[in-house]
């Protein structure tokens, strides 16, 4: 809060220059104001309660500024802006905020309203006290005080939140009306201005056109669907619009399940009973077509994620009504529990979609990394995809095409194993050259060499086979475009192993200036050496620890001349003192002899 504060006193010296203008006539940049405003204070996160709080504390210095103070802490007095006080143009700007301060906590409201609905008439009566705050804001700029450009935003703007309310009310014609009005307003102030403010018109009628659309649609304009899919297919549409998108291609889905009745696979045709799987089945061809026609990896992304999380929830459904189906078996003591069922066969059905849209969803990854993969980076410091993602990418489809291979019901069709087969064939290859690539990178030369030579076999595997089932494998890689690459591979390896090799032997060549040994430099100081180590990160300068070296110890005497010594008779001594006996002793104690 103390930061916004601080930006809030930064930026406000800053809008109210903007709010000025050169002819000296009052004129207000409404649109650019409040979007400046709500990317700086919280809706660029869609924080829609930090935008409020700012308005608030706009509304109070504003206020205080102008002198327009609302009584005092002990009383309320209301006031209202007129024209006949319209001498600044920060009276309009204290109107514009209160139609944003209303607007936003209407927003906060509509995010609160998914877990507590009846938020919802709150939500309402906000919407209701922006739009009459803009109303207000268009008639103070009726004023002849007041520029032409402003009286036109100001009249865009009331086009808008009237439209917002009319649109959570479901008045599709109203607010189709306020929205086209306020679109009008927009493109023509963004064809009279410089290109700064032409951008900013632009952006909010791009904002405007998914909720035409979707009004035209719900008023009964079959074509306006088009759009809406064209528009879920290029990003268009994100906000508010995007979940009442989704839950209007389901509505639409909807209503066209009830036709549906039956579904055929692989030979067999299965009642489709479930309204669940009725909806996701007939809205699969219309997905597949949407992932075809997305240009933009991000898009089409979000579009395998979409198709993957419906086909769960499907099959999550298929699987409730299996678990009743395999109770009322149980009870009736069926003996045909050999066949497998219609309810078991369409699981397996929606099982094969889910692995076959992960399958291209991994494999649309792969395609991406791998010409990724062939640019030079220009940055080198920036991390680039390697050889170890792909590798992962085909784990993936592997593991997949493994569970196809084991779905319930089809164990006897030979075909399809052989069509699962073949394609694991393919995906092996791929992932067996990706792996010859990784050891390229650390210039194992024999290893890349073998794995090249697998993936050839694994290719000439895939040829042989692939007569018969020519026809069913059209969406598989190239298996011609692979052995290509892989023979200009081979032949690129092949010299890089024999250049490597040639420079080991001419590097014995000139052996006077190249280090052999690991003699360090102090010990060659005399002869000039190439050795890169010194330039790297532990240059051989000393040995350390050192070696131990002999050095000459201390004698060691040894007396022999002990043996030869005559030493002098000490037996007078002895016998003197012997001389003495026992008076001698007793004088010696009392002290007598000394």
């Amino acid at each position: 809060m103390a930061a916004d504060k601080q930006n809030e006193a930064k930026v406000s010296p800053v809008d109210e220059n903007k709010e000025n203008l050169p002819d000296g006539g009052l004129g207000l940049e409404i649109l650019q104001i409040i979007k400046e405003s709500q990317q700086q204070h919280g809706l660029r996160h869609g924080d829609y309660q930090r935008y409020r709080g700012y308005c608030s504390r706009r509304l109070r210095r504003l206020r205080k500024t102008l002198g327009f103070k609302m009584g005092n802490r002990h009383k309320y007095i209301g006031k209202k802006v007129t024209v006949e006080i319209l001498s600044d143009n920060r009276y309009l700007l204290l109107v514009l905020m209160e139609a944003e301060r209303a607007w936003s906590y209407a927003m906060q409201l509509k995010q609160e309203a998914n877990t507590e609905p009846r938020k919802r008439f709150h939500l309402l009566a906000r919407l209701r006290k922006a739009a009459k705050h803009s109303e207000k804001l268009e008639k103070l700029c009726e004023s002849p005080r007041v520029d032409a450009k402003t009286k036109l935003e100001a009249q865009a703007y009331t086009a808008y939140l009237s439209g917002m309310v009319e649109f959570e009310l479901q008045e599709w014609k109203r607010a189709m009306e306020a929205f086209n009005k306020c679109k009008t307003i927009y493109e023509k102030l963004a064809s009279a201005f410089t290109e700064e403010l032409a951008v900013l018109y632009r952006q909010r009628v791009d904002e405007i056109s998914p909720n035409i659309r979707y009004c035209a649609y719900n008023i009964g304009d079959q074509n306006a669907i088009n759009d809406l899919m064209q528009m879920r297919l290029t990003g268009g549409g994100g906000g508010m619009m995007a979940e009442k998108l989704e839950a209007l291609i389901t509505q639409a889905r909807t209503k066209q399940a009830a036709t549906m009745s039956e579904v055929e696979w692989r030979g067999r045709t299965v009642p489709v009973k479930i309204d669940k799987a009725r909806v996701f089945l007939l809205g699969l061809a219309d997905n597949e077509a949407a992932i075809a026609q997305a240009t933009n990896e991000e898009t089409k992304e979000h579009l395998y994620e979409t198709l993957l999380a419906e086909c769960r929830d499907t099959i999550q459904a298929v699987r409730e009504e299996l678990k009743s189906e395999a109770k009322q078996r149980e009870r009736s003591s069926d003996t045909d529990s050999g066949k497998v069922s219609n309810l078991q066969f369409l699981h397996s059905y929606l099982t094969y979609i889910k692995l076959c849209t992960l399958v291209k969803r991994n494999e649309s990854m792969a395609q991406t990394l791998h010409a990724k993969l062939k640019e030079t980076q220009s940055d080198e410091n920036k991390r680039g995809p390697r050889p170890q993602d792909l590798i992962r990418l085909y784990d993936i489809i592997l593991q997949s095409l493994a569970e196809l291979s084991t779905l319930q019901g089809l164990e006897d069709d030979h075909t399809f194993q052989k069509e699962v087969s073949l394609k694991m064939l393919v995906y092996k290859a791929y992932r067996c050259f990706f792996i010859a690539q990784s050891y390229v990178l650390v210039k194992k030369w024999s290893e890349a060499l073998v794995l090249y030579e697998r993936v050839l076999k694994y290719a000439k595997e895939v040829q042989s086979k692939a007569k018969s089932l020519n026809n069913r494998l059209k969406d598989l890689p190239d298996i011609q475009e692979l052995i290509a690459e892989v023979n200009a591979e081979k032949y690129s390896l092949q010299a890089a192993a024999i250049l490597g090799e040639n420079t080991d032997e001419t590097a014995e060549v000139p052996s006077q200036q190249l280090v052999k040994d690991n003699m360090p430099l102090c010990d060659r100081l005399e002869a000039f050496r190439l050795d890169p180590s010194l330039v790297g990160k532990q240059p051989n300068l000393v040995q350390f620890p050192p070696d131990f070296q002999p050095i000459p110890c201390k004698p060691l005497f040894f007396d022999l001349a002990l043996n030869h010594v005559t030493f002098p008779p000490l037996d007078e001594k002895v016998e003197q003192k012997g001389k003495g006996g026992l008076t001698g002793y007793i004088k010696g104690i009392f002290g007598f002899g000394s």
